[in-house]
């Protein structure tokens, strides 16, 4: 029997325009009007900006939040629905949102506090390697303070994060196809983002997690799992842990599942999956056309 993983992406899928073909359903047009109520400024704006405003952290989350949930409720009007689900970094807030741990509106505010708190840090950098020597990379981090593994995104892909200049030291000891430092305000998933995960939690805290209808496969512990009250543990632990994105893949293919449809804008982590798991099948929505044209 076929079994079918939603996954949503995070921060670095937007682009500039994205959604503009769903602007017209009117689904769209309502959960817009109770995020611009929310966020105080304008999604659909804010995606056709050409000046890229989409990709200033303060914006990017929400703007994805809004987008992938929105597809993931248009995918379950046609008759779709996931067996299991998980998202990269922020897409974990619109996974847990397809899986009815909270509604739109609360995972919204979360997800505007996450943004905000990020936006604001500045300590650190980030890095990204392909291509590379895992155990020597491993070595490196093991052996230079003040760097982590931030996103282990697939054998030969991933993100590393810390101060300046321990990342730089990894960066020139490791050899790699390519190294190149991200545009990103700070070291995310990091022990850096201790202070802002400490003020988020006071949000988190007030937002009560439901059982997830479907098994979520969270960054920082890919066992499948429906608690609330351990869902809304592990994504405490995401904004200082690691996004072991490989790990999830892997895991998919062991619970079975045949089919990833990557629910939002790009193809990232079909492109992430594929090198893990190369007889998946793999799909992608994030247009009107590819949301036409889903199970045809």
């Amino acid at each position: 029997m076929a079994k079918t993983a939603w996954v949503f992406p995070g921060q670095g899928s937007q682009s500039v325009g994205m959604g503009a073909d769903l602007m017209g359903l009117e689904l769209a047009k309502a959960r817009i009007a109770i995020a611009d109520d929310i966020l105080g400024w304008s999604v659909p704006e804010v995606c056709q900006s050409e000046d890229d405003k989409v990709s200033n952290t303060l914006y990017t989350q929400p703007c994805l939040y809004v987008l992938e949930s929105l597809l993931a409720d248009l995918l379950r009007e046609q008759g779709h629905q996931p067996e299991c689900v998980a998202g990269h970094s922020l897409g974990e807030y619109a996974a847990l949102y397809a899986a009815g741990v909270f509604d739109f509106s609360a995972g919204l505010h979360l997800v505007k506090r996450r943004a905000e708190l990020m936006s604001q840090t500045s300590e650190g950098v980030m890095a990204a390697l392909m291509g590379f020597d895992r155990e020597a990379l491993e070595a490196a981090i093991a052996a230079t303070d003040g760097v982590v593994l931030a996103n282990d995104n697939n054998s030969g892909q991933v993100v590393i994060s810390g101060t300046s200049e321990a990342v730089e030291a990894v960066m020139g000891s490791v050899k790699s196809k390519r190294a190149v430092k991200l545009n990103v305000s700070g070291a995310f998933h990091s022990p850096l983002m201790a202070p802002a995960a400490r003020e988020f939690q006071e949000v988190l805290d007030a937002v009560a997690f439901q059982p997830a209808t479907v098994p979520v496969l969270s960054n920082v512990d890919p066992e499948p799992a429906t608690d609330g009250a351990m869902l809304k543990q592990r994504l405490t632990a995401q904004m200082t842990g690691s996004v072991r994105w490989r790990e999830i893949a892997l895991r998919l293919e062991s619970e079975g599942v045949d089919t990833v449809v990557e629910v939002g804008p790009g193809n990232v982590l079909t492109g992430l999956i594929r090198r893990t798991c190369k007889s998946m099948s793999l799909a992608n929505v994030g247009t009107l056309d590819q949301l036409n044209g889903f199970g045809a």
